[in-house]
């Protein structure tokens, strides 16, 4: 399952850059292409696009043939000797395994910059890339339309061996409609996210074609540059694409090193290595023959792994999972005007997503939470910006802030959030019945149930974490009740103290 996913700690963000601005352009010589691409595309209902035509380039998923022979053109092209060799293994659909004894701290790859894919790279129609860099196509668009333009040239392109590794359908939330993203994801806020990102790519490609494709048609001819094939580059790209520290934050597809599949436990991340001259990573445990050598591709949830990449690690394994929980404030709440200009003015909305891991929650989730739950008094009314500004990470002042009379309330709402999240989840679960199936083999599995299973792991780990996070919450709500009982019970014994000692002095509660 993890064979489409090779993305190092220092991955991209997920968002598209926004589109860029045209400058005139002339026109060149077209350049014969072999593979044309034809698919039908709803501009009014994009979301709900599914693949029409296989890609006529790339593999299956499982393919040794075609690694075997990338390995061999990377070794003839300057790749040297490797510790790893590329074989089916349990994890992935591929990955490379140790052909000898490596130890911990070992440098391996060594992929030589002329190997790697970036955007400085030589293009093979040379004037497409003229027209694309004039037109100043930030790096992932000239990426994705890089990787078609040199698929579509068979071998005519050096990167030909390299392209026919890739998977044909990238493991991505970008292949699914939005009938399935509704119907298995509804729980999960990471069904927004999936939303949004087709959105990005969709309205990525809408752009190239009205401002560059469309003026050059010889150079970007409909049936190869259209939105069947960049759902394929820009799933290669996020599943695949790395940003290297040390190469100032480039950003490149490494052949060879993008079959290295993902471990949650592992903190191992490719990066350049300037004494080398080679895209290098270090182990950070042993490996014996035959052991499959993992990267990690960052401290991601599950639902980001199955964004990208299209899998989920086994339930338990992933130290950085989380779940987004949503808070909002109400219309009907007596201060709603005053709240949401004090959310708007820090870059907060009225129904606002928080990270939950089993470890607990951030400040800013604690700090909305007194935001939404502050009565309207005049001097909680001074304090809605102030709070706001924590909310949002956007202060330089104390971040911990307190207000005991308050956090029994703000815990409750909490609660009440955790809770209405877990009724979803309960509901999808029930729904989906008991299943308890092998998602590594996915060609084995039919795509509706291989997508449901899916869901199903996915929405079991979240819940997993919002039930801790409902079992800590109501701990703190009792601890609290607790407190305030005994401070009640004091005060009352103190109260009787006095008028036991001082029998004409009055008190009251």
């Amino acid at each position: 399952m993890a064979e489409a996913s090779r993305m190092s700690h220092t991955a991209l963000t997920l968002t598209l850059p926004p589109p860029f601005s045209q400058t005139p352009s002339r026109h060149f010589q077209s350049v014969p292409r072999r593979y044309p691409v034809r698919c039908s595309i709803s501009s009014a209902d994009t979301v709900k696009t599914a693949v029409t035509q296989k890609i006529p380039w790339g593999c299956e998923v499982d393919s040794l043939e075609n690694a075997a022979l990338l390995q061999k053109w990377l070794s003839d092209s300057g790749l040297p000797p490797q510790k790893m060799g590329i074989e089916r293994v349990e994890v992935g659909e591929r990955g490379l395994v140790a052909l000898k004894n490596i130890r911990k701290g070992e440098k391996l790859l060594f992929v030589p910059p002329s190997l790697v894919i970036c955007a400085d790279s030589e293009w093979s129609c040379a004037e497409a890339g003229e027209v694309l860099k004039r037109n100043s196509v930030p790096d992932w668009p000239l990426l994705a339309t890089y990787l078609i333009s040199e698929a579509s040239l068979m071998q005519s392109s050096r990167w030909s061996n390299y392209i026919s590794a890739l998977p044909r359908q990238p493991y991505s939330l970008l292949y699914w409609t939005r009938a399935e993203l509704d119907k298995y994801l509804e729980a999960s806020q990471i069904r927004e996210r999936a939303i949004e990102r087709i959105n990005d790519v969709t309205g990525t490609y809408n752009d190239l074609r009205l401002r560059i494709f469309s003026k050059h048609p010889h150079l970007f001819p409909e049936e190869v540059f259209n939105m069947e094939t960049f759902k394929w580059s820009f799933g290669i790209l996020f599943s695949r694409l790395v940003r290297l520290p040390s190469m100032d934050g480039k950003v490149a597809l490494v052949p060879w090193a993008d079959m290295l599949n993902h471990n949650s436990e592992v903190e191992s991340f490719l990066d350049y290595d300037k004494s080398s001259q080679g895209i290098v990573f270090t182990t950070d445990r042993m490996y014996q023959p035959g052991e499959q050598v993992f990267i990690s591709y960052g401290k991601k949830s599950n639902g980001e792994l199955l964004l990208s990449y299209g899998f989920i690690p086994r339930e338990g394994t992933n130290p950085s999972d989380k779940v987004e929980l949503l808070l909002s404030l109400k219309k009907s709440d007596k201060c709603y005007k005053e709240k949401s200009e004090a959310m708007r003015k820090y870059g907060l909305s009225t129904s606002q997503c928080f990270p939950l891991q089993i470890t607990g929650w951030p400040l800013e989730l604690m700090a909305y939470a007194y935001l939404v739950v502050s009565p309207p008094s005049i001097i909680m009314s001074k304090h809605f910006e102030e709070i706001a500004a924590v909310a949002s990470n956007k202060t330089t002042s104390k971040k911990d802030i307190r207000y005991p009379e308050l956090e029994e309330q703000a815990l409750q709402f909490i609660l009440d959030s955790v809770e209405a999240s877990i009724s979803k989840y309960n509901k999808f679960l029930q729904e989906s019945g008991s299943m308890d199936l092998d998602v590594t083999s996915p060609k084995q599995l039919n795509r509706r149930v291989f997508l449901k299973q899916l869901a199903v792991d996915l929405c079991t780990s979240e819940r997993r974490i919002l039930f801790r996070t409902q079992y800590d919450t109501e701990e703190k709500i009792k601890r609290h009740k607790k407190r305030r009982t005994e401070s009640s019970q004091n005060l009352r014994w103190l109260q009787k103290a006095v008028q036991m000692s001082f029998p004409d002095y009055k008190t009251s509660l």
